[in-house]
């Protein structure tokens, strides 16, 4: 069987090293194109440099090295993001999407380009917090009537965007199973004389500090008891296996707009 061509971007950092190591070790993938930054000291270097061996793909800022690509892999910055959507659709390249903080416009872009082609786009590609998300689902429609929900997020100091995506799909997926728009019932902040806690809404709390790769828990607070749906992961392993999970998927997708739902049949 041919080997699905696999492109990875940002592949200096820490999602993107994993990303090489993890495509290097599956013998049904081959690593093609790996991207990053322009101006980056790491052009022209070996992609696997880091592992001390060597892929023969040099790191570029090339877009059109996508052309040697069936599908790019992608955990980096919205602009980039976006930048990379526009080169793989006039290359018809498909995408896995891990980037999280688009906004609406940015979300749009990639609905868009989904008509062209096959787009995997979900804020966590773990396949644990993925039936994670199905348990809230359940338990969010049991205990619709008098539990107070709160969502905590933890993650290592360099990540800039906040609440995480992944804290933002759990509250999408319970406020979807109330009938409700998160944005109308979302508590972001709490400071100073608050007032009593208002039925029917969903906090979140957010923590920023030292190399947490990210902890998620919802709490479902009702009377005379509480509870806690919880996530840790403890490697960016779960995330790379999960996107080459979702990368095999798009394999016979030539377009469309998927998640890790429908990645893994929930």
């Amino acid at each position: 069987m041919t080997p699905l061509r696999i492109a990875i971007a940002g592949s200096t950092g820490r999602m993107g090293r994993m990303l090489i190591e993890t495509v290097l070790a599956a013998p049904d993938l081959q690593l093609t194109v790996a991207l990053d930054r322009a101006g980056s000291p790491a052009l022209g270097r070996d992609a696997a440099e880091f592992l001390g061996k060597a892929s023969n793909v040099s790191i570029t800022d090339n877009l059109d090295a996508l052309a040697e690509a069936d599908c790019l892999i992608d955990f980096t910055r919205p602009e980039a993001t976006l930048a990379h959507l526009e080169a793989c659709q006039r290359h018809g390249v498909k995408m896995v999407i891990g980037t999280t903080g688009f906004d609406a416009a940015g979300k749009a872009a990639i609905e868009a380009a989904s008509q062209k082609v096959g787009i995997v786009f979900a804020p966590n590609m773990s396949v644990g917090v993925n039936v994670t998300l199905k348990l809230l689902d359940i338990a969010a429609r049991i205990l619709k009537d008098n539990y107070d929900v709160e969502v905590f997020e933890i993650h290592h100091k360099h990540k800039v965007d906040a609440p995480s995506g992944t804290a933002l799909k759990m509250g999408e997926t319970v406020a979807q199973a109330w009938d409700k728009p998160l944005s109308e019932i979302a508590e972001w902040a709490r400071h100073g004389e608050t007032g009593a806690r208002k039925p029917g809404t969903i906090g979140f709390s957010v923590a920023r500090g030292g190399d947490v790769v990210g902890d998620h828990s919802v709490f479902f607070c009702g009377p005379g008891e509480r509870i806690e749906i919880t996530h840790r992961s403890a490697s960016r392993v779960t995330y790379a296996e999960g996107s080459l999970r979702a990368a095999r998927y798009l394999a016979d997708k030539p377009t469309g707009l998927y998640d890790m739902q429908a990645v893994l049949g929930l």
